[in-house]
C-alpha cells in the first residue's frame, strides 16, 4: 500500500483516491472531458493514423508499444495464436464482413461481433487492473466480514473473473461465454478492438517451437503484464497500402 500511495503523490490519482468529493469531481471530468463520446470522435483520426503507422512498423518487422492497452492487445493477440480455430473464426468475419481491398477501421467494429467477444473475454481473464481500490461508504456485512464505513477495500477484478461460481469452465478462453463489461471500456475496446482486427486481417502469426504455442504466465505489475514478452512472427498475408 506503501508503493501505491508513493507512486499516486498521496492517493491523488484518480484510481486511488479514497471516495469523496474528489474521487466524484474527479469521475466527472475523466468521463465527460477524456472518455465522452464527442471527445474520442475528435481523437477518431489520430489513432486511425497510429494503426497505420502501426502495421507499416509490422510490415517492417518493427515491434509495438506497451502500455495497458498494447498490454490487453498482446494477451489477446497470445490467447488466439493458442486456439488457431478461434483465430480463423476472427479472420473469417473480417475478411467476409470488411474484405481484403481496405484497412478495418473503428467504423467497422459495430459489424465484427465475434471480435469484439475475443477482445471482451481477453480483459476477463488477463484484465489490466486486476485490483481496484474502492472505500465503503457505510456499514456492511460481506460474507460474515463485518466491514465498517470508510474503510479501504481491495477488489480482485482477476479472481472475479476466473470464479467457477459464476464462470463455466472459467480458465478456458472461450469468447461465446457471454457479454461482460470493464471500466473505461470506450477507450480501451476503441483502441484494442481496432488494433486486434487489423493485426488479424493482414498477417499470420507464427511461433517457434513443435506444438506452435505460447506461454501464458503472468508477471508482476500493476497492469498484469505477461511475464515474458510474445515472441512471434508475422507474416504478410496481406498488404492494406498498396503503394507500399
Amino acid at each position: 500500500m506503501f508503493a501505491v500511495d508513493y507512486l499516486t503523490y498521496g492517493s491523488a490519482d484518480f484510481s486511488f483516491a479514497p471516495y469523496g468529493p474528489y474521487w466524484k469531481f474527479m469521475k466527472k471530468i475523466c468521463v465527460s472531458e477524456l472518455l465522452g463520446g464527442r471527445i474520442l470522435d475528435q481523437f477518431l483520426p489520430v489513432r486511425h493514423e497510429e494503426i497505420r503507422r502501426f502495421l507499416h512498423l509490422m510490415l517492417k518487422k518493427a515491434n509495438a508499444g506497451t502500455d495497458t492497452s498494447a498490454i490487453t492487445t498482446e494477451w489477446a493477440l497470445a490467447e488466439l495464436i493458442n486456439h488457431p480455430d478461434i483465430m480463423k473464426k476472427a479472420r473469417e468475419e473480417i475478411d467476409s464482413g470488411i474484405g481484403k481491398s481496405r484497412l478495418v477501421e473503428e467504423s467497422d467494429i459495430p459489424k465484427l461481433p465475434y471480435l469484439q467477444a475475443i477482445v471482451k473475454e481477453t480483459l476477463r481473464l488477463h484484465p489490466t487492473g486486476p485490483l481496484i481500490v474502492r472505500e465503503s461508504t457505510e456499514n456492511c456485512s460481506i460474507n460474515g466480514y463485518e466491514i465498517p464505513a470508510r474503510t479501504l477495500l481491495f477488489v480482485n477484478v482477476w479472481a472475479l473473473g476466473r470464479d467457477p461460481n459464476h464462470w463455466e469452465n472459467p480458465l478456458e478462453f472461450w469468447p461465446e461465454s457471454g457479454r461482460r463489461g470493464c471500466p473505461g471500456t470506450s477507450l480501451a475496446l476503441q483502441v484494442v478492438q481496432t488494433s486486434l482486427a487489423a493485426m488479424i486481417q493482414c498477417f499470420e502469426w507464427k511461433v517457434n517451437g513443435e506444438d506452435g504455442t505460447v506461454d501464458m504466465d503472468e508477471g508482476p505489475g500493476l497492469t498484469l503484464p505477461r511475464a515474458n514478452p510474445l515472441i512471434c512472427v508475422p507474416v504478410a498475408r496481406l498488404n492494406p497500402f498498396p503503394s507500399f
